[in-house]
C-alpha cells in the first residue's frame, strides 16, 4: 500500500468513525426505548440509500476526463476539509463548545420517550429517527467516500475503510451499550479536517496542471503545512480569547 493510499484509508476511516458514532447515539436512544427492530429497519434502509448514492456518484465522476476530475475532487475535499477543520480549531480554541455524546443522549432518549407510544409491531418513529440519523450522519462520509475513491478508482479502499470504521464502532456500541462519549471525537475531527484539506489541494493543485516535486511525497509536506496553519490558528484564537476574557 503507498503513502496515498494509507493516507486515503485513514482519512476514510477517522470521518467514518466520527459520524458512526453520532449516529450510534441517535440509533441506541429509540432502540433502548422503542422498537430495536424498527431502529434496525431505518438503519438498513438508510444504508441502501447511502450505497445508491456512492453507486451513482461514483458512475457520474469515472466518466469525467482524468484532469478534470482532479479538478473536481480537490475542490470537493477542500470544501469538506475546511469545513470539519474549522469547526475542529473553533473547539480547540474554546470559542466552540465541545459535542458532548452522553447529553446529546440524553436529550434523544427524552424525545423518544415523549413520542406517542409504539403500537404493536412496527415504530414508525423508531424507523424515521434512526433512518434519518444514519443516513444524515453517513451522507457526507459517503461524499467523502466517493471523492477520495475518485481518484485512480480506489472506491474499493476507501469503501472498506468506511465499513471498517463501521464495524468498530458498531461492535463497542454492542459491547458497552451506551454512546461512546470517551472517544475523542474533535481530535479525529481535527485529523480528518487537516488530511482532507491536503488531499484537496494536492488533486485540485493536479487538475489545475501543478506538477508537484517529489509525487505523492508533497503529500506529507502539505499535511505538514495545513497542521501547522491550523495550530496556529488555534493558538492565536486561544491567544485573543484570553485577552477578551481579561
Amino acid at each position: 500500500m503507498s503513502g496515498a493510499e494509507a493516507g486515503l484509508a485513514v482519512s476514510v476511516f477517522l470521518a467514518s468513525a466520527v459520524e458512526c458514532v453520532e449516529a450510534l447515539t441517535i440509533v441506541l436512544a429509540v432502540g433502548v426505548t422503542r422498537s430495536w427492530r424498527s431502529a434496525f429497519a431505518g438503519v438498513a434502509a438508510a444504508l441502501l440509500a447511502l450505497g445508491a448514492l456512492v453507486a451513482v456518484l461514483g458512475a457520474g465522476l469515472n466518466r469525467i476526463p482524468l484532469q478534470p476530475l482532479r479538478l473536481v475532487v480537490g475542490a470537493l475535499l477542500l470544501t469538506f476539509g475546511l469545513q470539519w477543520l474549522r469547526k475542529a480549531v473553533l473547539r480547540e480554541a474554546g470559542r466552540k463548545a465541545m459535542r458532548d455524546e452522553t447529553a446529546a443522549y440524553g436529550r434523544e432518549l427524552e424525545a423518544a420517550r415523549a413520542a406517542a407510544p409504539p403500537a404493536r409491531g412496527f415504530d414508525a418513529y423508531s424507523f424515521a429517527v434512526a433512518g434519518k440519523g444514519v443516513l444524515l450522519e453517513g451522507f457526507e462520509v459517503a461524499l467523502i467516500v466517493v471523492s477520495l475513491g475518485a481518484e485512480q478508482s480506489r472506491y474499493g479502499l476507501a469503501a472498506a475503510a468506511a465499513g471498517a470504521a463501521a464495524l468498530v464502532v458498531v461492535a463497542s456500541g454492542v459491547v458497552l451499550r451506551h454512546p461512546l462519549a470517551r472517544v475523542p471525537e474533535n481530535t479525529m475531527k481535527f485529523a480528518v479536517g487537516v488530511l482532507l484539506t491536503a488531499y484537496g489541494l494536492f488533486w485540485g493543485g493536479e487538475g489545475l496542471g501543478i506538477a508537484w516535486p517529489g509525487g505523492d511525497a508533497m503529500l506529507i509536506v502539505l499535511v505538514a503545512l495545513v497542521l501547522g496553519a491550523a495550530a496556529g490558528a488555534v493558538a492565536l484564537l486561544r491567544r485573543a480569547h484570553s485577552r477578551l476574557a481579561a
